[in-house]
């Protein structure tokens, strides 16, 4: 326990001397990517608050023959830009960018709307335009809320109760929470939590393996009376805590960030304070040595620093997959996904930011799992260390 204390001293205080490594991995890291993924939530905020304030421009070709619709519009709130294009025209100015949507009313459509038919209309727009294709959607609405209404207007003349052709009356009731709606946008804030994680460990990692085999320091490390396990576990137990205080500062930045973030505008709120900020990191702590333990043995066996450093960049991708899989499947916390490491870390996380209190059990089955692969990372590594070819 003397040398491993030894030894965690040693690298502990000479990474403190490299600002540069100190810098990237205890600020740059853990700071920027809370301030980024703030930013972008309170420009996405923004924008959506400011789409549907804004009012809705279209352009209308053939207004004259519809003059029940174009009131329609402009009663709720739709600007009018009247113009008169053929149908080849139309569909030009669309996809030249003279326009984002085009109304176009075909000749025959006033005759076909008082004979009660079906009147056609064509709308003219870009799908590949991620910036009108919400005010499209919008056009859309306006125009199927018309159609009802005149549905309703038909109804009534025939002596008919509008009620007989909606045979069903569906209310949408929403039983998620303020906090709960918040974890569609802040479900990704995970990745950035354990990616500055890692990132935290990453370089004393690689200096205290490749970087001493490199610099030849190592060959003389390992000829001292001390067991190799004393001497990578010291060497872990000093990466485990750049970990740690990264993880640490990454939480901080976040919740200080969201104070600032207008989430309130969508109807929710940030379930981030600094008590939920340490419950995420009693969750996150046993991934820890694991992740550094991971990272130190695929560093033993490489014997550069460039070379482990290439190797750790795609080895940092692995832990955090399985969070790209919980987006994409919409995966739920449960006790069956428990034992997955990074996996359940990134479900009970979302958890706790959703406001509810995580099992206490799955608590226990994550880290357990956790500690019990690290442990096995370090007895491969040690083992790795014992052996001649580490002198080579």
């Amino acid at each position: 326990m003397r040398a491993l204390l030894c030894v965690f001293r040693k690298e502990f205080l000479e990474n403190l001397r490299d600002r540069r490594t100190l810098l990237s991995a205890l600020l740059f890291g853990p700071l920027f990517g809370p301030l980024l993924f703030a930013f972008i939530v309170t420009r996405t905020v923004d924008q959506s608050v400011t789409d549907t304030e804004v009012p809705l421009r279209m352009t209308v070709s053939g207004a004259a023959r519809a003059p029940t619709l174009t009131a329609f519009l402009e009663s709720q709130g739709a600007q009018l830009t009247r113009v008169e294009l053929n149908e080849p025209g139309a569909r030009a100015v669309v996809s030249q960018g003279g326009a984002q949507m085009v109304l176009w009313v075909p000749p025959d459509y006033a005759e076909r709307f008082r004979e009660g038919r079906p009147a056609p209309l064509l709308l003219f727009a870009d799908s590949s335009d991620s910036q009108g294709r919400k005010h499209v959607e919008r056009a859309k609405i306006l125009l199927a809320g018309f159609g009802s209404q005149i549905a309703q207007l038909r109804l009534q003349l025939y002596g008919l109760d509008p009620s007989i052709v909606m045979p069903l009356a569906v209310d949408d009731v929403d039983v998620a929470t303020p906090a709960g709606r918040a974890v569609v946008v802040l479900g990704f804030m995970t990745y950035f939590v354990l990616f500055a994680l890692l990132m935290g460990g990453l370089y004393l990692a690689i200096d205290s393996t490749a970087g001493e085999r490199e610099r030849g320091s190592l060959e003389a490390l390992l000829t001292l009376p001390v067991a190799r396990a004393s001497l990578i576990g010291g060497k872990l137990l000093a990466t485990c805590a750049y970990m740690g205080i990264s993880l640490a500062i990454t939480l901080a930045a976040f919740v200080v960030a969201f104070r600032f973030v207008p989430l309130e505008k969508l109807g929710m709120s940030s379930n981030l304070g600094w008590l939920q900020a340490l419950q995420l990191f009693a969750v996150c702590l046993p991934f820890v040595p694991l992740g550094a333990a991971l990272m130190s043995f695929v560093a033993s066996f490489t014997r550069s620093y460039r070379e482990a450093q290439t190797w750790l960049t795609a080895v940092l991708l692995v832990p955090t997959l399985p969070i790209a899989f919980a987006s994409i499947y919409s995966l739920k916390s449960r006790s069956s996904l428990m034992p997955i490491p990074s996996l359940s870390q990134h479900l009970l996380m979302t958890d706790v930011l959703r406001g509810q209190t995580p099992s206490v059990s799955d608590m226990l089955v994550s880290g357990l799992v956790s500690l019990l692969l690290a442990a096995l990372l370090f007895a491969l590594t040690a083992r790795h260390w014992r052996r001649e070819s580490m002198l080579g």
